[in-house]
């Protein structure tokens, strides 16, 4: 499938040490030829200064990639769904505490408000998920959202399993197949990468 005159909703939350792939990823997808990129970000991205990014920095490089503003506040996200404003939303990275948070339903930030909004135009959401628990507690949501309507994971793998044995990681190499094929409304395979 083709990614062509598609408008893309790429949403960040807070698992900074990905936060270096994200440019990579925004490239990637533009040279998919979409339309357009309308980034959307969580409070913590937003607002935390952490050793890997300053978060000033952080959201010009967003901006000057993607040649949007970001959607940073619940107030911005919302018309995403009722304006109709994107084909897809690619979450990525995704923290644990956001993939909780999409599995019980809770609307505390833009990105799951972006999120409540698309959706209901039955439309895909893409889960690049990213999280120390993803073995642990965090594993009982990603069956929850795994099985949800429209909701479509990039593959991931373990992300260090000596020292962080429990934490989970996308697989980047995926991401652009991923997108393919949740807009055929089908979740790539295998979903768990090497």
């Amino acid at each position: 499938m083709e990614l062509k005159d598609k408008k893309i909703g790429f949403a960040i939350t807070g698992s900074f040490c990905n936060f270096k792939e994200t440019k990579g990823v925004l490239e990637e997808i533009k040279k998919e030829g979409v339309k357009e990129i309308i980034p959307i970000v969580s409070y913590s991205t937003k607002d935390f200064d952490t050793r890997f990014y300053k978060a000033k920095e952080y959201i010009k490089m967003v901006e000057d990639t993607t040649n949007n503003k970001v959607i940073d506040t619940i107030v911005k996200a919302e018309p995403i769904g009722p304006k109709n404003m994107v084909d897809l939303i690619v979450v990525c990275p995704c923290t644990g505490n956001t993939l909780a948070k999409l599995a019980n339903g809770v609307t505390d930030t833009p990105v799951l408000m972006a999120i409540k909004s698309h959706i209901r135009n039955n439309k895909p959401v893409v889960i690049g998920v990213s999280t120390n628990d993803g073995l642990g507690v965090t594993l009982k949501n990603i069956g929850i959202v795994l099985n949800t309507k429209n909701m479509f994971f990039v593959p991931f793998r373990q992300d260090d399993c000596n020292s962080k044995p429990k934490s989970l990681v996308l697989d980047y190499n995926y991401i652009i197949n991923t997108i393919k094929l949740a807009f055929q409304g089908k979740q790539i395979q295998p979903i768990l990468s090497k």
